[in-house]
Formats: structure tokens, C-alpha cells, sequence
């Protein structure tokens, strides 16, 4: 084959192939262009204007307003117990009953003697008013009268210590009747009847704590001790105690005082706050969280903690204008609390902001607000970081 006839079958087979390679592109459907994407769905909640209370917080112990242990100033055997454990009792109440007779025989002594000296006491004075008329007629010797006047004298005296022998066995018979020195709650008792009291054993007979009214004594950091005087100055700081979940409210208070020392192995100082505890809902030793409510703020601007995030410029949040538009709004938190974030500044009462979906978000993207978001998982991941703040 010759050279001439060659070329010619190679540019008779490129020519196919373009003419191939054209019709295909001419067959082949154009991509479709990708549709504009659509609003993104985020949970919403508008800003409200509330009293919103500013306070500390710390963990408190419940402390009984008084506390006496009961014991027996007089030895001898129980006879009577008057009260039930647990019981609510009242000053003067009597509680036991220590046998008295011996204390009132010692008494019936005393009187006896009283009675005997008095009557010595009177005729001794009947002799010296009568030896000093004699006198006067120089009928009796002036020694004689002197002598009766020192035997009116030294009678006295012993009327004087009948009386105080009177009061001393009176003191004796009153002690036998143990008797509650406060209005309180009894615990266990500690003896029976039949027992025999020792005072020098110094026994302790029952237990009462006055929990009407109560303490409540909690501990906050040194730095807001400043803050909490200053409270002091303007007026009754209120307390309030919470349970241990700190959600459930128990009893509302007022501060007493600051104690005069920081704790310096902690930091803290100690506060105490009296609570009227008329329900008796405070049990002394209960464990419990105090809230010191520094004051209230009138119609601060609160949205919900889930809404606040968290940038390298500090804390924000994603608004949504009229137009469904989502713009990031720097803002200030004062506190945190139940769910619930103060804002200081940033925003307005009726501002809605995003409280779900920011993950997605970016300035400018539309959104459409929904009741509930389909991923469940989405909205655990919007949880705001960091948060709380204080003023």
C-alpha cells in the first residue's frame, strides 16, 4: 500500500471521530442548576420586660434560735414525766417531776424554826421595852437593859437566817419541777421514771430548740461581702431559703448580720438571717440554699438562657428582623437564673431572638421559625456556653 493511500484511511478515521464526539456533546443534557436554598427552621421566643431580683447565692444550715439542754439542779428520783417526745412545749411548761419530799420536809423545818424564833423575837423585845421603862425610874440596872437589847438582836439575826433557810428549801421544791425555760420542740428524753437524777453527773434530761423564729446561717465569697452592705445600708435585705434541689422555695427572711471575720482557708464569710418560720417548714440542722436578694430590678429585659451564645467578642445573640433576616446583636448578661438571662444591654422588650437552630446560622440568612425542630439532636447542640454574669 502505498504512502499517499495510508494518510488518507488516518484522516478518513479522524474525521469520524469528530463528527462523533460532536454529536454526542449535541445529545448530552445540560447539568440542571442547583435551586436556591431555602430558610433555615430555628426556635424563637420574643424578650420581656420583668422584675427580675439580683442575688447571691449560698449554702446555708439551718440553726435553732436557742438551744437548752435540760438538766436537774436537785438529786432524786423521777415521779412524773409530763410531755411526749417531739412535743411542742412552752415556757413554765413542767416537763418532770423529781419526788419533793424531802425538799419540803427540809422547808416545813424551816418554817418551824422561823415560827419558834419569832416568838422568841417578840417577847424578847416585850422584856427590853419593859427594862427600859424601869430604867427611866432607875428601878433596873443599866446592864440589864443593855444585855436584853443584844438578846433582841442576835433573835433577829436568827429570824433573819430562818428566812433565808425559808428560801434556800423553797429554791429546792421549785427545782423538783423540771419546767421548760423556752417556747420549743422536745427531743428524745434521756431518762424514765423511776431514775435517779444526779446533779453532779450533770445529766442532760431532754433536749428543746426554739425554731419559732429560726436561723439560717450560709456563706458567700469575700468579694460580694461590699455588695451586701451596701444592700444593708439601704434597707432590709431579703433572704430567701430554698430546698436542696434549689428549685422549690421553702421560707423568706431577712439578713441579720455579717460575721467579723473571712474565713481565710476559704474566702468566705459567714451571714446569718432570721426566718419567721411560723409553718415550722425550717428544721434546725437541715441543709439548705440561701438566695440574698441584693434588690429587684423594674422591668429588666429577660430572654432565655438557651438564646445566649457565646463569640470571641463576647456574649450575643441571633435576632430576627421583619424580613425573617437573622443579624448577631452583641449583649450583656447581669445574671442567669432558672432558664432566664437578664440582659443588661443590647435589647429591647419585644426583640425576638433565636433560642434553637444558631448552628446553621450566618447574618443575613433567612429563617422561618418553628414550634419544634425535626432534629432532635440539633437543638442539644445549641446549648449556650458560659452564660452567667453578675453585677
Amino acid at each position: 500500500m502505498s504512502r499517499s493511500r495510508i494518510i488518507l484511511i488516518l484522516l478518513g478515521i479522524a474525521a469520524i471521530g469528530a463528527a462523533a464526539m460532536a454529536l454526542s456533546g449535541a445529545t448530552t443534557p445540560k447539568t440542571a442548576s442547583r435551586p436556591a436554598p431555602g430558610p433555615v427552621p430555628v426556635m424563637a421566643a420574643k424578650a420581656e420586660a420583668k422584675d427580675v431580683p439580683i442575688i447571691l447565692r449560698g449554702l446555708g444550715t439551718v440553726t435553732a434560735f436557742n438551744t437548752v439542754m435540760l438538766k436537774s439542779r436537785v438529786e432524786g428520783a423521777i415521779t412524773q414525766i409530763n410531755f411526749k417526745e417531739g412535743q411542742y412545749v412552752h415556757t413554765g411548761d413542767l416537763l418532770i417531776q423529781i419526788d419533793p419530799r424531802p425538799f419540803q420536809a427540809v422547808l416545813d423545818q424551816a418554817q418551824a424554826n422561823l415560827a419558834k424564833d419569832q416568838a422568841t423575837l417578840a417577847n424578847a423585845k416585850v422584856d427590853l421595852a419593859r427594862y427600859q421603862d424601869l430604867l427611866k425610874h432607875s428601878f433596873a440596872p443599866e446592864q440589864q437593859v443593855a444585855t436584853q437589847n443584844t438578846t433582841v438582836q442576835t433573835t433577829q439575826a436568827a429570824v433573819q437566817s430562818d428566812e433565808a433557810m425559808i428560801k434556800a428549801a423553797q429554791l429546792n421544791v421549785d427545782y423538783a419541777a423540771v419546767r421548760s425555760p423556752i417556747d420549743g420542740v422536745t427531743g428524745i428524753r434521756q431518762v424514765d421514771i423511776g431514775n435517779l437524777i444526779q446533779t453532779g453527773g450533770q445529766q442532760n434530761l431532754v433536749t428543746i430548740t426554739q425554731i419559732e423564729p429560726i436561723y439560717v446561717i450560709f456563706t458567700l465569697p469575700e468579694a460580694d461581702i461590699g455588695r451586701v452592705r451596701q444592700a444593708m445600708n439601704e434597707g432590709t435585705l431579703k433572704v430567701e431559703a430554698y430546698a436542696s434541689d434549689d428549685k422549690r422555695k421553702l421560707s423568706e427572711g431577712v439578713l441579720d448580720l455579717i460575721d467579723n471575720s473571712v474565713d481565710q482557708a476559704t474566702g468566705t464569710v459567714k451571714l446569718k438571717a432570721e426566718f419567721k418560720n411560723a409553718d415550722r417548714v425550717l428544721w434546725p440542722g437541715q441543709f439548705v440554699n440561701a438566695h440574698a436578694v441584693l434588690r429587684t430590678i423594674q422591668n429588666g429585659v429577660t430572654i432565655p438562657s438557651a438564646a445566649v451564645q457565646t463569640g470571641p467578642n463576647g456574649t450575643f445573640t441571633y435576632t430576627i428582623d421583619e424580613q425573617s433576616k437573622v443579624s448577631m446583636q452583641p449583649i450583656t448578661i447581669v445574671q442567669t437564673e432558672s432558664n432566664s438571662a437578664l440582659v443588661g444591654d443590647g435589647l429591647k422588650s419585644g426583640d425576638q431572638v433565636v433560642t434553637a437552630g444558631q448552628f446553621r446560622l450566618q447574618p443575613g440568612i433567612k429563617v422561618q421559625v418553628e414550634e419544634h425542630l425535626a432534629d432532635a439532636g440539633q437543638t442539644l447542640s445549641d446549648a449556650p456556653v458560659g452564660t452567667t454574669a453578675a453585677q
